[in-house]
């Protein structure tokens, strides 16, 4: 947690390095062309979204550069609880993040596309220890009024595309400010309230905006699994940005958290290529 702090003050004081964009262009990943190419919708959305990624359904394994391959497991008809506590890689893709914004699927108990995580997958994508990732990390600024600052990880150019997002919606004007004020913060090398599991957070590649705006759920003390009222103060046009650059949004989810949002591309592409 040291590092955790260390990095926040650096953050602060403006001393890490400003997001290099000359060596990850941006990709709009809404309108990216997809051809699974005979692999299937979870192969090709894993691979289009971490390039030098491979998936072998023969061996059922991922290799991710750098690193050991890694099992893709399968996704068993298991309760969704148990895929939050122990997912495979597979799991993760067993419910479909909604790209609409009606938000009428989250009312579903236990609907939370994004939260069942594979440890190991993403200890392998960006670093098994708080040092490792902290070495990775870069500054992205929202370009509007405010200058709200995020420290998030240059690994697979996850902050490339937050500041794509932010510059998107700082363009739309004013009216976006507010999301911007008081922000939650981004890297923090932490477990989940309530688990023993790792947090988005914790491999800089989640952002909390504004909190007052955000609503979660373990804030109304609900209890797991009844998750109470949510009422969603976040507008369609900021969520569609960020889900334009591979950000997901916990506004989706069951168990809210309405503030977040982490940087998971192949559950946009996998949801795009399921709906054909």
């Amino acid at each position: 947690m040291l590092i955790s702090r260390l990095v926040g003050l650096s953050l602060a004081l403006g001393l890490l390095p400003a997001v290099a964009s000359a060596t990850c262009a941006p990709r709009d990943l809404m309108a990216i062309p997809l051809a699974l190419e005979g692999r299937s919708p979870m192969a090709a959305a894993l691979e289009i979204a971490y390039p030098g990624l491979r998936v072998d359904p023969a061996a059922g394994v991922v290799a991710i550069p750098g690193a050991k391959e890694l099992p893709l497991g399968t996704a068993p008809d298991r309760p969704a609880q148990a895929r939050l506590e122990d997912a495979s890689i597979a799991e993760q893709f067993v419910q479909i993040y909604p790209l609409a914004f009606d938000l009428k699927a989250r009312a579903e108990p236990w609907f939370d596309p994004g939260r069942a995580r594979n440890d190991a997958f993403f200890r392998a994508l960006y670093g098994a220890t708080e040092g490792t990732v902290a070495a990775s990390l870069v500054r992205v600024e929202y370009p509007g009024p405010v200058k709200a600052r995020f420290s998030m990880t240059s690994r697979y150019c996850a902050a490339a595309q937050l500041q794509a997002a932010l510059t998107a919606i700082a363009a739309q004007g004013p009216e976006m400010t507010p999301y911007f004020q008081e922000i939650g913060g981004s890297f923090n090398w932490r477990k989940i309230a309530g688990t023993t599991r790792l947090s988005a957070h914790s491999f800089g590649i989640a952002v909390d905006f504004n909190t007052e705006l955000g609503g979660y759920w373990r804030w109304s003390g609900a209890a797991e699994g009844n998750a109470g009222r949510y009422d969603n103060r976040y507008p369609e046009a900021l969520v569609r940005q960020m889900e334009r650059y591979g950000y997901i949004w916990g506004g989706k989810w069951y168990h809210f958290d309405g503030m977040h949002f982490e940087y998971r591309p192949e559950l946009i592409l996998y949801a795009r290529l399921m709906a054909g």
